[in-house]
C-alpha cells in the first residue's frame, strides 16, 4: 500500500480545505518545504502535492516550491492543480515529478488526456473529484453532470497510470472515506486506484488494506496535520 501524505499549496503555504470549500481554508504550515522534510524524515517516500492556486487560475502557480521539494528530498512526488496543457506537463516532468495529475482539462477534453498518456507513458494520473457520483472540475467549483463510472468506461483504454478518487463530501471531514464507491471503481477497472478524502484514523487505512487488495494507495491530509494519525504508524504500513 502506497501512503501519500498531502501538501495542498495556497499562497505558498500548506493548507487544508473542508469539502473543497476555499473559504474553509486552514493554514497548517507556513513552510511547505519544511513540511515535506517532516514527512521525509519520518520515512515516508511518496508525496501528493496539489497547487490549489493553480487549480483556481488554470495554470501552475507554485512551481518553484514544488521544484525545491523535488530537488531537496529523495521522494516520489505526484503533482496536480492547474495542469491544463502540454507545457505544464513538460515542466513538471523536467523537474522530476513522478506522476502528473490531470483533472479539469482531462474531464473537458478526453483527447488531451489520451494524447498526454501516449506522450508520457506511465506518468499521467487522473484526478476524479466526485460529488454525489458526478465529477467536479475547476478547483471543485464547477459541478458537471458527468457520471464517474460512465466517464471511466470512456477512458479506460487510454493508458492512465493511476486514478485518484476523491469524494468531495468526505474531504477534510475526518469522517472516513467513501468505501463503497472506491471499491466499485477498484473492482471494475484495471487502472490502479488511490483513495482520497475523509481518512481519519489508522483503522480506516487498515480497513481498506484488509477489504480491497486492488487499491494501490491512500492520500492522507487533515488527519496527519491534526495528529489523528502518527507519521510513525504510517511509516510502518507496507
Amino acid at each position: 500500500m502506497i501512503i501519500l501524505p498531502a501538501i495542498d499549496l495556497k499562497k505558498g503555504r500548506c493548507v487544508i480545505l473542508t469539502k473543497g470549500e476555499f473559504k474553509s481554508e486552514k493554514i497548517y504550515n507556513e513552510d511547505p518545504i519544511n513540511q515535506a522534510e517532516i514527512f521525509y524524515e519520518a520515512g515516508l517516500n511518496n508525496l501528493h502535492i496539489v497547487d490549489l492556486d493553480g487549480a483556481l487560475e488554470g495554470n501552475l502557480i507554485n512551481l518553484d516550491i514544488i521544484k525545491k521539494i523535488i530537488n531537496k528530498f529523495d521522494i516520489k512526488v505526484e503533482v496536480g492543480g492547474g495542469i491544463r496543457n502540454d507545457e505544464s506537463i513538460s515542466k513538471l516532468i523536467d523537474i522530476g515529478a513522478e506522476k502528473i495529475i490531470l483533472g479539469t482539462e482531462a474531464i473537458k477534453d478526453k483527447n488531451f488526456l489520451e494524447s498526454s498518456c501516449k506522450k508520457y507513458p506511465k506518468k499521467i494520473a487522473l484526478a476524479l473529484d466526485v460529488r454525489k457520483n458526478n465529477i467536479a472540475a475547476s478547483g471543485w467549483k464547477e459541478q458537471t453532470n458527468i457520471n464517474v463510472i460512465d466517464y471511466l468506461n470512456l477512458i479506460k483504454e487510454f493508458g492512465v497510470s493511476r486514478i485518484i478518487y476523491t469524494d468531495i463530501e468526505k474531504d477534510g471531514t475526518n469522517s472516513g472515506p467513501n468505501y463503497n464507491d472506491s471499491y466499485e471503481i477498484a473492482n471494475n477497472f484495471e487502472i490502479p486506484l488511490v483513495v482520497s478524502g475523509g481518512i481519519s484514523s489508522i483503522k480506516d487505512i487498515n480497513k481498506i488494506i484488509s477489504e480491497n487488495q486492488k487499491i494501490e494507495g491512500i492520500i492522507i491530509g487533515k488527519a496527519i496535520y491534526e495528529k489523528r494519525i502518527s507519521l510513525e504508524d504510517l511509516s510502518k504500513i507496507k
